[in-house]
């Protein structure tokens, strides 16, 4: 029963002192990483460069002053990648002294060659004349408006295009509120409307009848 106790009593002095050596040991592991990156040939800032530590999703960029500020550890790969650029990598020392370190990146330009294009003559000046005339140019914004205006479109589009919730709440409410309002007695037939008749003989004359076939 004693040695449990002195068991457990030294742990209870050797934990707090293991965890407090583990954290001093990380904290000294921690460096606050400060740079500038730049061009190789000409020294001049590279703004918006992606550092990245490498194995893990952590990261930030430069500003427009090619500045950047990130916290790493002792041991780290950082990654410089830039559209334009060859990806630079910069192993972060394991024996600094301290918790800052400073560096000057520098980028060398990756130059892409593009295959040359050859901008050729049309043949004959009645080849061009019946190329120019028959050209397809895209409709503008403009056009596309008036297009959508369109009164025959929007019947059809009024016609197959499906009703919206609101749409559908507000045409069973009135059918809800005309089936009330004739409760109990005949509602009126149409076929004795002059207004109903003046109504179906325009949509005759503008051919609705004829579009829903």
């Amino acid at each position: 029963m004693k040695r449990r106790l002195l068991l457990l009593i030294f742990l209870a002095i050797a934990i707090p002192f293991a965890a407090n050596a583990q954290f001093e040991k990380l904290k000294d592991s921690v460096i606050q990483l400060y740079g500038v990156v730049m061009t190789a040939d000409s020294l001049k800032a590279i703004p918006s460069v992606t550092v990245m530590i490498k194995g893990q999703n952590r990261g930030t960029i430069t500003n427009e002053q090619g500045v950047f500020s990130i916290v790493v550890m002792k041991g780290d790969i950082v990654e410089f990648t830039s559209i334009g650029y060859k990806p630079k990598l910069a192993t972060i020392p394991r024996d600094l002294e301290g918790n800052q370190y400073s560096l000057l990146q520098l980028m060398v330009t990756d130059t892409m060659y593009l295959p040359a294009t050859v901008i050729k003559p049309r043949p004959t000046k009645e080849q061009f004349e019946r190329d120019f005339v028959n050209v397809s140019i895209p409709d503008d914004d403009i056009e596309i408006a008036r297009k959508n205006t369109d009164e025959s479109k929007r019947r059809v589009l009024a016609r197959t295009l499906p009703r919206d919730g609101t749409e559908s709440s507000n045409m069973f409410l009135r059918n809800n509120a005309q089936r009330y309002y004739y409760s109990g007695q005949a509602p009126p037939q149409n076929i004795f409307n002059p207004a109903a008749w003046s109504e179906f003989i325009k949509a005759w004359k503008r051919g609705d009848f004829k579009n829903q076939n």
